[in-house]
């Protein structure tokens, strides 16, 4: 390398300063770029982030006062999320909380399909959970007839796992238009 330079590199991007050029640039500052820096992840560490499932959500009117709203989880080959009827001591279950409405009421419980079942060691228990596709419904009754207005809002949480490791709990809001 020339005398008097220097490179400071990684994968994202490359910085070629002459030595005669950085005194011109306070010393403040080279401390604010510095700092930019070193709490700006490069794109490599934020690529590692996991999102192996993915949501949508549907709503389908089934009679003058009824709808079913849909919620479907699209899983990543070797990940897995817990039943809704998960039992306690183990993984976090599938959960929905839907919004109070002066519109609408739920009729009963989600309702989902047939879950697998499998003892995992980690948790010292079996468990029921689903891979790849899922889709849990929720049926609705409506107070009045016209529910082209209605959107049913709320929250899911779910915990998901594959053969190494398990995601924390996630949070994830909806809001459905009934159609």
């Amino acid at each position: 390398m020339p005398s008097g330079r220097f490179m400071i590199s990684n994968n994202r991007l490359t910085y070629l300063i002459m030595k005669t050029k950085i005194s011109v640039i306070p010393k403040a500052l080279r401390y604010v770029i510095l700092l930019m820096y070193c709490l700006v992840p490069p794109k490599e560490l934020r690529a590692q982030i996991l999102h192996p499932v993915k949501w949508s959500y549907a709503a389908k009117i089934t009679g003058p006062n009824e709808a079913v709203v849909f919620i479907r989880a699209t899983i990543d080959d070797g990940w897995h999320i817990y039943s809704t009827a998960q039992q306690e001591g183990g993984p976090v279950k599938t959960s929905f909380s839907f919004k109070t409405s002066k519109d609408y009421m739920l009729d009963g419980s989600i309702a989902e399909p047939g879950p697998l079942t499998k003892y995992e060691s980690a948790f010292g228990m079996t468990v029921s959970y689903f891979e790849k596709v899922v889709t849990f419904q929720q049926k609705v009754s409506l107070k009045a007839s016209v529910p082209d207005k209605y959107v049913i809002s709320g929250t899911l949480r779910y915990m998901v796992c594959n053969d190494h490791q398990c995601l924390p709990p996630e949070d994830v809001a909806f809001s459905i238009p009934l159609k």
